[in-house]
């Protein structure tokens, strides 16, 4: 399985020199209307089989420096059946598969599905090559995917995304840890980029797919500490909000208002709502670094790799001396994720368990996308748990961040919290991980057809250019994140 890097990288925008024209031509698949698609290159495609098995076709094929594959792919379909990608012929001679887009959906989902992105439709080569169990006219074709996505909120989060300028990335996963998207902006159109088998900047650069690239998570990562410090006993501690230590300092966001400080016994409620360093820093210093990356391990799976159906989650954490494990605590120093973990932590925060993110629905008859082959990806795998006597003060901590905000929560849901500002290489990036709950979802339930979906979702929005908005805290954005929970929950 191809899997995705997971670090930043440094990598210049692509320049395009001389794009290619982008197709109109219009064909249809089974599904009906709302499987309309065209083609991702510059090639019209024929539904006709006769048509492209032709005796010249033949010939040119087997002189191609390519071979043409024995097996297409399969199709890739969305949540509710629409067509996201699917395979034909080329046409000009040499037999070679084109693989298709939707132009409703194409650029939403360029850095997510398309190979020169090294996306979903990569990774699931094999699985899509595996030859369909009904016969297909002219060709052999694989079966098909039904992923977990809807495209219709992939969409519309892209296209809100753009009016904003609003560069990173947003997750949205539902509560049995299936993926509803996925986005990133800026992405791209694919039709310009004919040909091209892995594009380093359309994969780990700025049109690549954020929300699998790792960066520092600022004080997102106090969801984990909170848990930590509590679990040690660490319940109170006197926070200075500017803490001086071997000729170096760690200080709160809110230091320079001296009317704060000192708070002489900080509750880990008020360190967690009000989101203190210095209390975080100094119960990391007590608890030391061992048993702080044991439980880092034990109850988070942050120190190890979570292999799901897309990719490896690759966290990092690294400790060189007590400076390190103290802002380790704030999500800093040698600490780095992507915003689909944050979204499986997120969920853990509220339900008490990690489960795994997930993106494959079920495997479908490509010639009849109603027929289930077999079931995905398992929904509900649970990796860790945080220990039971340590869920309240958390939860509880969540909503003091939610009610702090002033997010307004759909009628029929429940809003929990936290918010992070991270200084990285690439300059300050803003978080907001949040859980819009359904009190009436416990965490266990599946489902079988997502448009029935009436659970809860977690909702990750990650901002790299807060400068463009004048931001300065993730506090600030919530705005922004506000317009992605109406489209979410509509």
């Amino acid at each position: 399985m191809n899997k995705y890097k997971m670090m930043l990288s440094v990598a210049a925008a692509a320049v395009l020199i001389a794009p290619l024209t982008s197709c109109g031509t219009v064909v249809e698949r089974a599904g009906g209307p709302d499987s309309v698609i065209t083609m991702a290159t510059g090639t019209a495609a024929s539904t006709a089989a006769s048509d492209v098995k032709t005796e010249t076709a033949t010939a040119a094929a087997a002189a191609a420096k390519e071979k043409a594959p024995d097996v297409m792919r399969g199709d890739l379909i969305d949540a509710n059946g629409k067509i996201l990608m699917y395979s034909n012929r080329d046409e000009a001679g040499t037999g070679k598969e084109i693989r298709m887009t939707n132009d409703a959906n194409k650029v939403a989902f360029a850095n997510v599905l398309n190979e020169m992105s090294e996306g979903l439709d990569l990774t699931y080569d094999k699985l899509l090559r595996t030859q369909n169990p009904s016969s297909h006219i002219g060709d052999k074709i694989g079966q098909s995917i039904q992923l977990t996505f809807d495209s219709a909120k992939q969409v519309a989060i892209y296209d809100y995304m753009a009016s904003q300028n609003i560069v990173g990335s947003v997750v949205v996963m539902r509560s049995d840890g299936s993926l509803a998207a996925q986005v990133n902006y800026p992405s791209y159109d694919p039709d310009l980029y004919c040909g091209t088998e892995t594009e380093e900047d359309l994969a780990w650069g700025n049109y690549g797919n954020k929300a699998f690239q790792n960066a520092e998570p600022g004080s997102c990562f106090k969801i984990m500490s909170e848990v930590i410090a509590d679990k040690h006993g660490i319940t109170s501690l006197y926070d200075e909000g500017t803490w001086e230590f071997d000729g170096v300092s760690i200080v709160n966001w809110d230091h320079d208002q001296t009317w704060n400080y000192p708070v002489n016994e900080r509750s880990l409620y008020s360190a967690f709502v009000n989101s203190s360093n210095i209390f975080f820093a100094k119960a990391f210093d007590q608890i030391g670094k061992d048993d702080v990356l044991a439980d880092l391990d034990d109850i988070f799976h942050f120190c190890s790799d979570i292999e799901c159906d897309f990719g490896t989650l690759h966290n990092n954490v690294e400790i060189y001396c007590d400076d390190d494990l103290r802002r380790t605590a704030f999500g800093q120093s040698y600490v780095l994720t992507c915003p689909l973990y944050l979204a499986a932590l997120g969920r853990e925060a509220v339900f008490g368990d990690m489960v795994k993110p997930f993106t494959i629905g079920r495997i479908v008859d490509t010639n009849d996308l109603s027929s289930t082959l077999q079931m995905g990806t398992t929904p509900n795998d649970v990796i860790c748990s945080i220990p039971e006597e340590c869920r309240q003060n958390l939860l509880s901590g969540m909503s003091g961040v939610a009610a702090n905000i002033g997010i307004s929560v759909p009628a029929g849901y429940e809003f929990y919290a936290k918010t992070g500002t991270a200084e990285t290489w690439k300059g300050d990036f803003l978080y907001i991980t949040g859980v819009l709950k359904n009190p009436s979802d416990n965490g266990s339930g599946t489902w079988m057809d997502y448009s029935l979906y009436d659970g809860s979702y977690i909702i990750v929005m990650q901002i790299q250019n807060p400068d463009h908005f004048g931001y300065s805290f993730a506090s600030d954005s919530v705005s922004l994140y506000q317009n992605i929970i109406n489209i979410v929950a509509e």
